[in-house]
């Protein structure tokens, strides 16, 4: 197991929570609460051990577009780097920016 963190300047305040995912075979949890200030602090806790550099490809592009300050913790269990943007598309959603 790998612990993954990392942290971006945010522009975009959210106002709420949000939950999506299990960490199940194949696939990963993301939990978001909102923090005050303009960071982002991500932790990743992976089962697939040796991503770093794909994780955070996948964390700055998520980053370039959208700009929250936010606690964002991703629990995965080996899910693709396609999956994670959909887990990552679906909290947005529930946070409705």
């Amino acid at each position: 197991m790998e612990l993954l963190t990392f942290q971006y300047n945010a522009k975009l305040s959210i106002s709420r929570n949000a939950h999506v995912g299990v960490a199940g075979s194949g696939d990963l949890e993301i939990l978001i609460e909102p923090v005050a200030g303009r960071t982002a602090q991500v932790q990743i806790r992976t089962q697939s051990d040796g991503f770093g550099d794909t994780w955070k490809a996948v964390m700055d592009r998520f980053f370039q577009r959208y700009e929250i300050a936010a606690q964002i913790e991703i629990n995965d269990f080996g899910a693709t780097p396609g999956v994670v943007s959909l887990r990552l598309a679906q909290a947005i959603e529930v946070l409705e920016l």
